[in-house]
């Protein structure tokens, strides 16, 4: 059932104008729709949808994440691109850290904020 079904990513935001510009100058996703009140992204194969809300950035875990094939390359370029608000977490179970860049085994993981505070995330091998 939902299995074989493609999922789109919602992320509630306070201020849509200040998203879009996060989303599309920063992240360089390409915007595929939108309408008032929301922007839809093409990000690989999936969609993600960015919503103006009052609950935008209320939540205090990853949203969204994207797995990618070299971390450190994936953050250099998102610093390039502006992105400041990297986040360091000391007290994973397991993980070490390295600059902005979290350990844990094979997998390396990266977080950080959009301008409404939603966190997310870049993660690979």
């Amino acid at each position: 059932m939902l299995a074989d079904t493609d999922i789109t990513t919602l992320v509630a935001v306070k201020d849509l104008g200040e998203a879009k510009a996060f989303y599309e100058e920063k992240l360089r996703l390409v915007r595929t729709d939108q309408t008032s009140g929301w922007a839809q992204y093409r990000s690989g194969t999936s969609n993600l949808i960015v919503y103006e809300s009052e609950f935008g950035g209320t939540n205090n875990a990853t949203t969204a994440a994207w797995t990618v094939p070299n971390v450190e390359e994936t953050v250099r370029a998102l610093k390039v691109n502006g992105v400041s608000s990297f986040q360091h977490y000391d007290d994973l179970p397991g993980a070490t850290r390295d600059g902005d860049i979290h350990r844990s085994g094979a997998v390396k993981m990266a977080w950080f904020h959009d301008p409404s505070g939603n966190i997310l995330e870049v993660n690979g091998r």
